[in-house]
């Protein structure tokens, strides 16, 4: 059975700030979910838009499977520096690991956008 590889990427600066965006514009109007285990529930049943993981997370084993499962169920994801960061975009006074756009709402055409921005980026 292959192993499953941990794929990380760098996400400048310009697609992070984007994506915070997107997350704002769905908390806002849309639907998101938080959290490492909700989000990985949501993937697995297709119900996602895009998925947002936080890069300064310790240990990383806890995202390790998602962008994995990404792939597999074929959904965006971005990697934003900060927990905190992504927390706060969420209306969270307290860090968030990862969350799931169930709903973008007004930020449809960003998140569309920054899905095309990553996949030339992954290649």
């Amino acid at each position: 059975m292959a192993k499953a590889v941990y794929v990380k990427f760098e996400t400048p600066k310009e697609l992070a700030d984007q994506a915070y965006e997107i997350v704002e514009l769905a908390r806002d109007g849309g639907k998101l979910r938080k959290g490492t285990n909700e989000v990985t529930k949501l993937i697995e049943r297709g119900e996602t838009q895009m998925v947002i993981m936080a890069e300064d997370v310790s240990p990383p084993e806890i995202l390790m499977h998602i962008p994995a499962l990404c792939e597999e169920k074929n959904v965006p994801y971005a990697f934003v520096p900060s927990k905190a960061e992504l927390g706060n975009a969420c209306g969270l006074e307290k860090p968030t690991a990862a969350v799931a756009v169930l709903d973008a709402s007004k930020g449809k055409p960003a998140l569309d956008e920054l899905a095309e921005k990553l996949k030339a980026l992954k290649k």
